[in-house]
């Protein structure tokens, strides 16, 4: 996902199917609505009881900025690279890099959190224990990075089965549980004061990634001008409805239950079907976390080699990144930072709150190098413009709230700038020797 490639519109490339509004918004929801929703309204009723309800409130506002600036974006300049071009584009080709780095950094995070959440549900139908919760999700990243390594890679329409797998799953969620909302679960409504919304906020945002995708499929749109704000539309509609659906029932149906559960979507569908539940729920967040794990390592590994291509990584990383080959050595670097962090997150006893949360870190400073440079590819002093510096506003506050995470992207960026240094100047001193 760099910047230096260019990926001719669907409309310039008559061998590729032209993708609609309907296959749009289906793959662009699909990439918000991840398998972190599957534990995450219990991570934020935990850090601020009922009124995390108003942290999904506020991070979905700010998402309506967000998506439209990035499809303005797209539609301008329809392109493969996404955020990293607009980067590319506004700020430079080191500050693209930065961007490249910091998706690529979180992958091995996201992933073993992917994994751990899946584990638990499973664990938690088979009376297992965090042990059991701990093997399975090893079990679901071994058997994502094998399948990768392997080039078996999941087909779209996969994909977007498992995507619409997620959406009916939350949907009866919602539906199942509706009826035993009571408004005594809403008191106190706000135990942990305005500070706890915020720490709800830094670790949602793990939900809120991915409006950058529409941007990525910009190129693939017959008519992007027409298609992809109807497609970023009704995507803001689906996850609006299925968000904040979510968020009510938790509160309202389980009460201070939905701040002890591993498990909040087995306790909602439990309120309706019973026991039943736990099996249905363990087999769902088993498929969704393998296909979202498998799809993470697959890009990622593809974004490392494409950076080691562009210079902006060792070069050793672009091996197998041509189409129709597999990216091992980039698979390798993550998979083993993927099995390093595991074994010391058990190690040290972080937990899977931590391991979100520093996720949600690192593509929260995605989200704002986006919204920079749609301060300035965008035209000023617009509705939009208003609305981008809000969400970049709101940005800065979930980033501030990560704490010590912080951390992470910044040593991310360091490494990125020493790396580009370090090589200009390597590339400096062979040419003088040339010249010589």
């Amino acid at each position: 996902m760099t910047a230096q490639k260019t990926t001719l519109p669907a409309s310039a490339r008559p061998d590729v199917r032209r993708l609609g509004v309907g296959g749009g918004t289906a793959l662009c929801a699909g990439a918000v609505l991840g398998p972190g929703v599957l534990t995450l309204p219990s991570l934020a009723a935990d850090a601020a009881g009922p009124a995390s309800v108003l942290a999904w409130a506020v991070l979905l506002a700010m998402c309506v900025p967000v998506a439209a600036s990035f499809a303005a974006l797209g539609v301008r300049f329809p392109d493969g690279g996404g955020v990293a071009t607009f980067v590319h584009r506004a700020i430079g080709p080191r500050a693209a890099a930065v961007v490249g780095w910091w998706f690529y950094g979180a992958v091995p995070i996201g992933v073993v959190s992917a994994s751990w959440i899946g584990g638990k549900y499973v664990a938690d139908a088979a009376g297992w224990g965090e042990a059991g919760a701990a093997a399975v999700g090893a079990l679901v990243l071994a058997g994502s990075l094998a399948s990768n390594a392997f080039g078996l890679r999941m087909s779209g329409r996969v994909q977007l089965m498992l995507g619409g797998l997620l959406a009916a799953v939350l949907l009866c969620a919602v539906l199942a549980a509706a009826p035993h909302v009571t408004a005594a679960h809403f008191t106190p409504f706000m135990p942990g004061g305005w500070t706890s919304v915020g720490s709800a906020a830094s670790v949602l945002f793990f939900a809120f990634a991915g409006w950058e995708a529409a941007s990525h499929l910009s190129g693939e749109f017959a008519d992007p001008g027409r298609d992809l704000p109807r497609v970023t539309r009704n995507t803001l509609a689906v996850v609006g409805v299925l968000y904040l659906g979510l968020a009510l029932v938790t509160v309202g149906a389980l009460g201070p239950a939905a701040a002890g559960t591993d498990t909040p979507l087995t306790d909602l569908l439990a309120r309706s079907v019973g026991v039943a539940a736990r099996p249905v729920a363990a087999a769902a967040a088993l498929f969704l976390t393998f296909g979202a794990v498998n799809s993470y390592l697959a890009g990622a590994s593809r974004l490392g080699a494409a950076l080691g291509r562009d210079g902006a990584a060792p070069r050793w990383l672009a091996k197998g990144g041509e189409p129709g080959e597999v990216p091992r050595r980039s698979l390798a670097v993550l998979g083993t930072a993927a099995v390093l962090l595991a074994v010391a997150a058990r190690w040290r006893g972080a937990g899977l709150p931590v391991l979100m949360e520093a996720t949600a870190t690192c593509l929260a400073a995605v989200t704002l190098a986006g919204l920079a440079a749609a301060l300035v590819l965008l035209p000023r002093r617009t509705p939009l413009c208003c609305g981008v510096i809000a969400s970049a506003v709101l940005t800065v506050v979930v980033l501030a709230f990560s704490g010590r995470l912080l951390l992470i992207p910044l040593l991310l960026a360091v490494a990125s700038f020493s790396f580009l240094t370090l090589r200009g100047a390597l590339v400096r001193t062979a040419a003088r020797r040339v010249d010589r």
